[in-house]
């Protein structure tokens, strides 16, 4: 029998076809062992593999005892709560760190990074916008967009109005996951497959997306973008922005050490060390032209950005007489006030 990779018990939506719309995992496990397997094994339709298995109240009632008996209580009693619902139930069962199959396991993998089980690229994603479908999320959860008119019909006919918040594959996180220790200002910009770090916060006009996050503690008034990693005590100012691959079609893997700064309205298309500053209004990329400035401020040479990818302590500016971009040695580590990062 195959060792469990990661499992989690979840209660979720479908639509009048039968198809899974969204699942709640509000316990999700990494890092199951045999015992489990052979939990899973015996009480349901699962034999090896990844699989996302829909729970009758008699399966549940099934798995509960057997992960009793297995000493997994908290699983146990999450079992028999799913069994007493009247939404749909499904276990979703990752063997392998295989990319996801189905939207249980999508989810799933979603939820892992979000209660910081997994960092962002921590699980295979890929394929991912395949598996999951388009719903609209609305103030009675998702719903299928083939269905939203009726459910609105519905809903104007039961004398109340169907909000709906946004149209799209992934929801808020923390309609699903609320980590410990962080302040959101406005939860819509955060996705669900997003790490937030302890200490970070996250305010009204900063962004954070799926297979993306902040280390902790973090001050995030930019952009985070899908695959983007933030460092402990980086600030991202209003404005700025790190550039994703989804997009843009680059394979390179852009993220931003720790103690650095990135200037209201300025970004980054490389990856940085520790300790670097891009100044108010600058947009670093790849092919950008870099003069090097040496101790002195003279010129030493220039590169391109991607040379740069990586290295720490670094201070990029723009001339204000020439224009031209510089790149000198950061002899200041920013250092984050500590009392914006307590949230206990």
């Amino acid at each position: 029998m195959t060792a469990l990779y990661s499992y989690g018990l979840g209660i979720g939506t479908q639509n009048s076809q039968g198809d899974w719309l969204d699942v709640y995992f509000p316990q999700p496990v990494l890092g199951a062992g045999q015992q489990l397997a052979d939990v899973f094994s015996a009480c349901l339709d699962w034999q090896q593999g990844n699989q996302g298995v829909s729970l009758t109240a008699e399966s549940l009632a099934r798995l509960a005892d057997a992960l009793q008996q297995a000493g997994e209580r908290q699983q146990a009693d999450l079992a028999r709560k799913l069994a007493g619902g009247s939404r749909p139930a499904v276990a979703a069962v990752l063997a392998t760190d295989a990319a996801p199959a189905s939207v249980p396991e999508a989810y799933l993998k979603l939820h892992l990074i979000s209660h910081r089980l997994v960092k962002p690229h921590g699980t295979n994603l890929d394929g991912i916008f395949g598996i999951l479908p388009n719903v609209a999320w609305t103030s009675d959860g998702a719903i299928d967009i083939a269905e939203l008119g009726e459910r609105q019909l519905q809903a104007r006919l039961a004398g109340r109005t169907l909000s709906v918040d946004c149209v799209d594959k992934f929801p808020k996180m923390t309609d699903y996951v609320v980590p410990t220790g962080v302040r959101i200002a406005d939860t819509a910009r955060v996705r669900l497959g997003a790490y937030i770090g302890e200490g970070t916060t996250i305010m009204h006009e900063g962004f954070a997306n799926f297979n993306a996050g902040a280390e902790g503690p973090n001050m995030i008034e930019g952009r985070i973008s899908a695959g983007v990693m933030i460092g402990a005590g980086t600030d991202l100012g209003g404005g700025s922005s790190t550039m994703g691959t989804l997009s843009g079609g680059g394979d390179m893997v852009i993220s931003v050490g720790s103690e650095c700064l990135i200037g209201a309205n300025a970004g980054t298309g490389i990856p940085l060390g520790d300790r670097c500053t891009i100044e108010s209004g600058l947009y670093i990329t790849a092919g950008t032209k870099v003069v090097m400035l040496d101790d002195n401020g003279q010129q030493a040479g220039t590169a391109k950005a991607r040379e740069l990818s990586g290295k720490s302590d670094l201070l990029f500016r723009r001339n204000s007489t020439t224009g031209v971009v510089e790149c000198l040695t950061n002899k200041s580590a920013i250092e984050l006030n500590d009392t914006l990062h307590a949230h206990n």
